[in-house]
């Protein structure tokens, strides 16, 4: 089942990403049938805070505050070798995912009011969604095809917070690591 549209993100909310241009040319044709974030614009990724403040919060202190925690932590390499699943979810597996988890963490500490996935998940995985809300025979057949492009490998240097205006995600910042 392609993505049919009808899963729907809400104007003002936020969420601070690390793309993963690399991962594209493998990725691309199946995230933009089966994963509604491609839809909405967002390129390859891995979420490193979903949601993020509202964007009426959304200002120059807040800005200047991810700057300074995310200038923080050192820029680093990551390998993709490996599929996983949730229920309805195909991803690429982040090896290492602790540089992930201690951006997270990071800012989560310095915005608790913002805890990953709205506090839905204990443990949050890091992981580059291929397919969202799909059923086991579409998944089967982009990991598949999948298995066959790995491994990927990217460095990740830079967070971006995206603002999702009603209709697409939208770049609204970007953050440099150290």
């Amino acid at each position: 089942m392609a993505y049919d549209g009808t899963q729907q993100f809400q104007a003002g909310q936020s969420g601070l990403i690390a793309r993963i241009p690399e991962a594209e040319p493998a990725v691309r044709a199946w995230r933009e049938q089966l994963d509604p974030s491609a839809h909405a614009g967002v390129s390859a990724h891995v979420t490193v805070l979903y949601p993020f403040l509202d964007a009426s919060r959304i200002d120059e202190s807040v800005c200047s505050a991810l700057r300074e925690t995310l200038t923080a932590h050192q820029s680093f390499e990551v390998r993709f070798d490996r599929c996983g699943r949730f229920p309805g979810v195909l991803y690429l597996t982040p090896e290492p995912d602790t540089p992930f988890r201690h951006l997270t963490q990071a800012i989560v500490t310095r915005w608790p009011e913002t805890p990953p996935f709205g506090g839905q998940f204990e443990d949050p995985i890091p992981h580059l969604t291929i397919t969202q809300g799909q059923d086991a025979a579409d998944m089967d057949k982009a990991e598949a095809d999948l298995l066959r492009r790995l491994p990927i490998t990217a460095h990740i240097s830079t967070v971006d917070l995206f603002i999702h205006d009603g209709t697409r995600w939208r770049q609204h910042s970007t953050f440099p690591l150290s």
